[in-house]
């Protein structure tokens, strides 16, 4: 499994990566879990993808996009802050310049390969996996999400446990929690799966 990063996408190859990322969120949000999201020609978007965020994807040898995360610095604006502040105990994020937001994780349940019998899927850990190493890379010590509470334990079992932020909310029938996950070192070897390879490169401008 490839892990990549893309932030202001350039090439023919990155912006169908991208493309890819999009119909996966419009699939995976509007479409298996109902949420609601403005999908256009089957493609999910919002404001904060106009933010210059850097999208983490995890891809086959085909090029086919399985995986994908959407990552913003927590000191400016934010889903958190902006969309689920009732899911924060002061109703507040209580960010720093080491702290990343990461939103829209979605996997692609329908691709079989890596599947195991009782374990977690390597394109969810593999995501896992880039999420911790490109922050550690570009300065980043704790990574803030929204989730459900379905998910949490998903962390917990993958050996990254998060440490929540206020109590679960009842969201549009899902039972929402806030929390920030650790970016280092030992989460990393703890969550990579076999085969995982990443191109990562630091940003110009690190996180002071």
């Amino acid at each position: 499994m490839h892990v990549k990063a893309i932030r202001n996408a350039k090439s023919p190859e990155d912006l169908n990566l991208l493309d890819q990322m999009h119909q996966l969120r419009a699939t995976v949000f509007g479409g298996r879990l109902s949420w609601k999201v403005h999908c256009f020609e089957g493609r999910e978007f919002d404001e904060f993808d106009a933010l210059s965020p850097t999208y983490i994807l995890a891809t086959t040898l085909e090029q086919q996009v399985v995986g994908c995360a959407r990552l913003l610095p927590a000191i400016g604006p934010t889903m958190l802050q902006t969309v689920f502040p009732q899911l924060l105990e002061t109703g507040r994020l209580i960010s720093h310049s080491r702290m990343i937001e990461s939103s829209r994780f979605c996997v692609d349940t329908a691709f079989t390969e890596g599947r195991g019998a009782g374990s977690l899927h390597n394109a969810t850990l593999a995501m896992f996996a880039g999420i911790v190493e490109w922050s550690m890379l570009n300065g980043y010590s704790e990574i803030a999400t929204a989730t459900d509470v379905r998910f949490e334990r998903i962390l917990k079992r993958a050996g990254w446990p998060m440490r929540r932020l206020g109590s679960p909310t009842l969201i549009n029938e899902t039972h929402s929690v806030a929390g920030v996950l650790p970016a280092d070192q030992m989460s990393f070897e703890r969550l990579r799966p076999e085969r995982y390879r990443s191109s990562f490169t630091p940003l110009q401008q690190k996180a002071a």
